[in-house]
């Protein structure tokens, strides 16, 4: 009894001091992590058990369960620790909560009992098993320094876990702190910006305002000095307001309430139907306004106006338009007389035309002229023989008939290009306008010893134009074309006139020569007012030939030729309106 007595109490005091030593291990984990704690726990509990195998699996609410093992005597690799785990998954359940306080396994050939500790209430913080393969594991002893063990480690992990969600609220909450702290600075910040901005701006405004209201003078000024007014509609209320210059365009008391009816009675009978169709149209979909129309006032005398207008949305949408009307009664009329002015220049140039193509004119007429006198006397003759000779003097009296109708068409080829003066739009073929002038030049050409070579499109289509002005374009070109080779002597003075049809629904006529060449620094002054490379010449030619052509909505231009000479050309849409050339 004295021995077994002294065995227990030896026993007890191990026992004692191990417990000391477990009671301790807090103060050793104090700031440490939950696996750093489990981990120092481990390797107590594997000398001071004499364990062969310690595990613990530390569950946590929304994550990954962690494993930590401990092997007597051999490597601690970290897949050590789920290689013990899937082994006890096997044995004891999946589920760690439910494993047995005490069960048996075989581990490396040999039976290895187990003691199964859990963590916390009902393994909420984990489960701590420990296997050993001596006989009679566990002992009293064993159960009561694991379960002590078990404890001092969930106190240890659960203080760990609280100081690291205390420190995560803690962080937090300074994150919090920092950032509210900027946001107010920021907003700190902001409010003295503002409160400086709204300083300027309120100063700006002073500013603004009395520079409105000098723009507004000066706007009135300009509206007056230019006679634009400006107006705005509001379409849904039919609600009208004009500037002070467009009532006085108007000639409207500036008081009085502007209404559509009393525009429409300042409009020219015949152009109510422009204000009609602009009101219809302007109450559609939302469109640009730009109509030129005429205006009556009370003492019957007329105004040309122009008003455009441009579309807008209020802040409710609804449909408002912004304008201008510009009192252009002034400029139609000078343009009316510059109108007159060029026509009359236009006819001018034909004339002087006329009087170079004089000798060549004679000689046209005179040929068949000639003949029909040729042919009189042979008629006679024949009629006087005995027999008569009736059917040559029918031969005769047709060859006169035939001669006596190139020299009607000679003339009237001259009236008509030298007698009208009003410009007519209809449709033209500049191929046959091109032959025609080519006839009318024909022997001037060949007194100048220029051969002419026509290269006219076949299915080139008829322009809407004037007749008359694009013939004296085209003879301008031929006649510049046959004047610019008179001192050529070393080539053939060689003129090709070519048509063609180009993209875009346009003609082209060219004028090519091979005469001396366009000098490029006179280029851009060929088609002016009296400029001329010619010492006889009136420089009024190309200047009235570009007024003709930019009438008809097209463009004259000159270019020098890849050899010898320039090329004259003109295009024009193939359907257009004329105006009076400019």
């Amino acid at each position: 009894m004295d021995l077994q007595q002294g065995a227990d109490v030896k026993a007890l005091r191990a026992c004692i001091n191990d417990l000391i030593g477990i009671v301790a291990l807090p103060a050793i984990w104090s700031g440490g992590e939950a696996s750093h704690i489990a981990g120092t726990l481990l390797d107590v509990l594997l000398d001071m058990v004499e364990l062969e195998v310690a595990y613990i699996r530390l569950l946590e609410v929304g994550q990954a369960p962690v494993e930590l093992a401990r092997v007597a005597g051999g490597p601690q690799p970290p897949t050590r620790a789920m290689e013990i785990g899937r082994a006890l998954d096997r044995a004891l359940g999946e589920d760690s909560r439910r494993w047995p306080t005490a069960d048996q396994i075989t581990w490396e050939g040999r039976p290895l009992a187990l003691a199964v500790m859990q963590l916390g209430l009902q393994g909420d913080v984990g489960v701590l098993v420990a296997g050993a393969l001596r006989e009679g594991f566990p002992t009293t002893i064993d159960r009561l320094l694991l379960s002590v063990a078990a404890n001092q480690g969930v106190i240890g992990i659960q203080e760990a876990r609280l100081m690291r969600q205390q420190k995560q609220v803690a962080d937090d909450l300074d994150r919090r702190i920092a950032h509210r702290t900027r946001e107010l600075a920021a907003a700190n910040e902001e409010l003295r910006r503002e409160i400086v901005e709204r300083r300027l701006m309120e100063e700006r405004l002073r500013k603004e305002e009395a520079e409105l209201k000098r723009s507004e003078a000066l706007l009135a000024e300009a509206q007056r000095l230019s006679s634009t007014g400006s107006w705005y509609w509001r379409v849904s209320e039919n609600t009208v307001e004009f500037s002070e210059q467009t009532c006085a365009i108007y000639e409207i008391d500036a008081g009085l309430t502007v209404t559509l009816e009393m525009i429409a009675s300042r409009v020219h009978p015949e152009d109510l139907p422009i204000l009609q169709r602009m009101i219809a149209i302007a109450r559609g979909p939302a469109t640009d306004l730009d109509y030129l129309y005429r205006a009556q006032m009370p003492d019957l005398t007329v105004k040309y106006l122009h008003l455009v207008a441009r579309p807008s949305r209020d802040k409710e949408g609804r449909l408002e338009y912004i304008g201008a009307i510009h009192d252009i009664t002034q400029r139609h009329r000078s343009d009316e007389a510059l109108a007159r002015v060029r026509a009359e220049l236009a006819r001018v140039t034909r004339t002087t035309t006329l009087g170079v193509l004089t000798a060549s004119i004679a000689h046209e007429v005179n040929q068949p002229l000639s003949g029909i006198v040729t042919n009189a006397s042979a008629c006679l003759r024949m009629l006087a023989a005995d027999p008569p000779n009736i059917e040559g003097a029918s031969d005769t009296a047709r060859r006169m008939i035939r001669d006596g109708n190139r020299a009607a068409d000679v003339i009237a080829r001259l009236r008509a290009l030298f007698a009208r003066k009003v410009a007519v739009a209809e449709p033209v073929d500049l191929n046959v306008a091109t032959q025609e002038v080519v006839a009318l030049s024909l022997s001037e050409l060949h007194a100048n010893r220029v051969a002419v070579s026509l290269d006219l499109a076949g299915d080139l289509p008829s322009v809407v134009g004037d007749r008359v002005q694009l013939q004296q374009v085209i003879l301008n070109l031929v006649r510049n074309a046959s004047d610019a080779m008179q001192q050529v002597e070393d080539r053939p003075r060689q003129m090709v006139i070519r048509t063609r049809r180009e993209e875009g629904d346009t003609v082209t006529l060219s004028v090519r020569d091979a005469g001396v060449g366009l000098d490029p620094q006179s280029r851009d002054s060929l088609f002016e007012a009296f400029y001329s490379t010619k010492s006889d010449g009136m420089g009024i030619g190309l200047s009235v030939s570009r007024s003709i052509i930019e009438s008809h909505h097209g463009r004259l231009r000159a270019d020098p030729n890849d050899g010898p000479g320039t090329t004259v050309s003109f295009s024009i849409p193939i359907r257009g309106p004329v105006s009076p050339p400019s």
